[in-house]
């Protein structure tokens, strides 16, 4: 069951204003599926349930269906889509996708609509959500970027480039969603397909030319994005992570590669790692921070603010500097992938230059200042290896200590606890081991697995390592040791407003609370 918000109302995705209806004759034939009305065939798809009945919209949650719509009764783990089809004609649904299962149930057979009966019914929803909205992929520069960590701070870099260069954008993310500079917030990295058509059909309406867009391996193996055409397709990285969804990494890495089967025109691939190497094929733009690449980066300097600055070196053989706001290495490799697709799409390098000294990424190593004399930062590394690479980052910039507050999310990939607590101990002065989102787990019983690996590196390569559950009282904590010069970090949740707990979100910001926390210790609480 999703969690609930407390306190807000889920509100259902944007609509584009301007829709050709079109024939259900024709979704029928575009799936290749079986029409069926009250559990029969008929025998043409012309007439009054073929291509007589228009369809102008397309759900798979019954509660957002609107008159005209395709409702999508899908299979899911807990529950069957089809059972909830009443509710969806009762909203005005004009037909309905389901699979074999689905059309035998009574809320489906007897609902007196046409059914479009497919085997793999998510597999074909994208093409025909995407077909009912105009193919709006079509007409827009969709960027997608796709990859372990980094795929929020790329579409932004991405994103600030377009700017830079006078375009009208959209953006799909971690974070949120915008458009044409509107935010909406995001639900998934990645929306379900039928909302995402519509959301490009609606940027389209409101005049975005250029869209970045995080895709995340949900978004790939679930179909979301099936029916998107990407101008640019973009690989980040591969480390540990979702190994409850993908059984291994090797599936991990090939649901990634699927953004690269023929539905990006173009392809730019970040090589610093084996996975990355694996995808380049003579057309694929290449960028590395460690060896041979079209693009590459030499020359980097880190200020103690955290400011970078390093030459871009580009395939043509032009060099510039470039300044990015935001610490770690990691994040030049990033900019390199973002410079990289946004000349494939021709954005100037003075532009791309321009939009990356002024970019600001919620919740990726942000920091919080409020005049105190240590350095407190906002990460949403919630993975072994981004973990490692943030407090790598941070312990470079400071001679003080490293002071790190960190939780690991219940119901999701369990391996990668102790790795984290592992990950986290061997870098930091004072470990806060602490809850992040505990869902329907016991917080306790997620904190010991971190707190395993924290205590199994040797006493000797390890600073202290102690246990608060209370997340607000655990950033108080790190908060009330730090001393001059020393470095705060509170990761895993970044930008998130929310803590999920036992089924309901509730309000929490990190970014918040350690500016709480600093105020406190700063006597300017408000």
């Amino acid at each position: 069951m999703p969690a609930k918000l407390e306190g807000k109302a889920v509100t259902a995705p944007p609509r584009p204003t301007r829709i050709q209806p079109v024939p259900l004759a024709t979704l029928v034939a575009r799936a290749d599926a079986r029409l069926s009305v009250g559990g029969v065939t008929p025998a043409t798809t012309s007439g009054p349930h073929g291509s007589d009945v228009a369809v102008t919209g397309a759900t798979l949650r019954a509660q957002h269906v609107l008159p005209g719509d395709l409702f999508a009764a899908l299979p899911g783990a807990r529950a069957h889509g089809a059972d909830f089809a009443a509710q969806a004609v009762a909203a005005g649904a004009a037909a309905l996708l389901t699979d074999e299962e689905g059309a035998t149930r009574p809320p489906v057979r007897d609902s007196g609509l046409p059914v479009l009966v497919h085997p793999d019914p998510r597999g074909v929803l994208g093409s025909l959500a995407a077909w009912i909205y105009g193919e709006p992929s079509l007409a827009l520069s969709v960027l997608g970027v796709t990859g372990t960590s980094g795929k929020t701070t790329t579409s932004y870099l991405v994103e600030a480039g377009l700017v830079a260069a006078g375009h009208t954008t959209g953006l799909i993310g971690t974070v949120e969603t915008r458009i044409a500079g509107n935010r909406l917030a995001s639900a998934f990295t990645t929306p379900e397909a039928p909302d995402l058509q519509a959301l490009l059909a609606v940027m389209l309406e409101r005049g975005v030319t250029h869209v970045p867009m995080e895709v995340s391996s949900h978004a790939l193996r679930l179909g979301r994005v099936a029916g998107t055409r990407f101008k640019v397709g973009a690989f980040t990285n591969l480390s540990q992570d979702h190994l409850d969804f993908h059984p291994d990494m090797e599936d991990y890495f090939q649901t990634k590669a699927l953004l690269f089967d023929g539905r990006s025109a173009a392809e730019v691939v970040c090589v610093d790692q084996e996975w990355g190497r694996r995808l380049v094929r003579p057309h694929t733009v290449t960028v590395s921070i460690t060896g041979d690449a079209d693009w590459t980066a030499s020359e980097v300097r880190v200020s103690r603010s955290g400011e970078q600055t390093f030459l871009i070196h580009t395939p043509g053989g032009t060099r510039v500097e470039a300044t990015l706001p935001m610490p770690g290495t990691f994040n030049v490799a990033n900019a390199l992938t973002a410079a990289a697709v946004l000349d494939r799409v021709g954005v100037p390098l003075d532009a791309i230059v321009e939009g990356f000294a002024d970019v600001r990424v919620p919740g990726r190593m942000e920091r919080v200042a409020l005049g105190q004399d240590f350095t407190a930062v906002v990460d949403y590394s919630h993975k072994p290896e981004a973990v490692a690479l943030a407090l790598d980052a941070m312990r470079a910039r400071t001679d003080g200590r490293v002071i790190v507050v960190l939780g690991c999310g219940g119901d999701r990939d369990t391996a990668k606890r102790p790795l984290m607590g592992e990950a986290a101990a061997r870098r930091s002065d004072l470990l806060v081991v602490t809850d992040d989102n505990p869902r329907g787990e016991d917080p306790a019983a997620i904190r010991a697995a971190m707190l395993t690996g924290a205590t199994g590196v040797p006493a000797a390569e390890r600073g202290e390592v102690v246990d608060i559950g209370d997340r607000r009282r655990a950033i108080a904590t790190a908060v009330a040791n730090a001393r001059s010069g020393d470095v705060v970090v509170v990761a895993g949740k970044g930008h998130e407003t929310g803590q999920e707990v036992a089924g309901v979100v509730h309000p929490f910001s990190d970014r918040d609370e350690l500016a709480a926390a600093i105020r406190e210790r700063l006597g300017t609480v408000t």
